[in-house]
């Protein structure tokens, strides 16, 4: 046996790829919480880091999010010195807010969507989806090349190498339908005026 396949089993094999299947589906995930429909939502706000004293920071380390109306967001700051920070980080950002502050808290208003720029969020919805399950498949093949080296090896009989690939597809199967879930969700959030 060699050293590459001293600590593969099968079941590690297929728990591997089951967690990194799911590392894409949050990916994916976490790309259409950045991708904004026309109602407030917190996680838009994810990616946005903070010049917080010479640190870049993530924004959900120094504030909280509530959304008081469908349509606007409102940050409120831990430290009400970071306010003006924190506005310009939204302001720059690719987000296409322009929020507002009166010296304690920051109001991003969501305007509605053009039906053009909803389309063109669809085709980044599609394009993440498409990368995400473009991941999964990249998954699948190293899963089953590991399954391939472990038969080679006589770690497991040809028998045992197509069960465990067949549950390779299975995982596969399953995760994809995930994203395309998700993709449908979003183009429904998307959609709707």
């Amino acid at each position: 046996m060699s050293d590459t396949s001293a600590d593969l089993t099968p079941d590690s094999v297929l728990r591997d790829a089951s967690s990194r299947m799911d590392g894409a589906i949050e990916r994916v995930r976490e790309d259409f919480a950045a991708i904004r429909t026309g109602r407030a939502n917190p996680r838009i706000l994810n990616r946005i880091q903070v010049d917080y004293y010479g640190t870049r920071t993530p924004l959900q380390q120094l504030a909280n999010f509530s959304v008081p109306e469908p349509r606007i967001l409102v940050v409120n700051p831990f430290d009400q010195s970071t306010v003006n920070d924190i506005e310009r980080a939204i302001r720059e950002s690719d987000l296409g807010l322009n929020p507002s502050t009166d010296g304690h808290i920051i109001r991003c208003i969501f305007p509605e969507l053009t039906e053009e720029r909803r389309r063109e969020y669809i085709k980044l919805a599609r394009a993440a989806a498409e990368d995400g399950r473009i991941a999964i498949r990249n998954v699948r093949r190293d899963a089953r090349d590991e399954l391939d080296l472990l038969e080679e090896e006589g770690e497991i009989s040809q028998d045992e190498q197509k069960r465990h690939a067949d549950r390779v597809e299975e995982i596969t199967k399953r995760h994809v339908t995930t994203i395309d879930e998700l993709l449908e969700q979003k183009e429904v959030d998307l959609l709707e005026v």
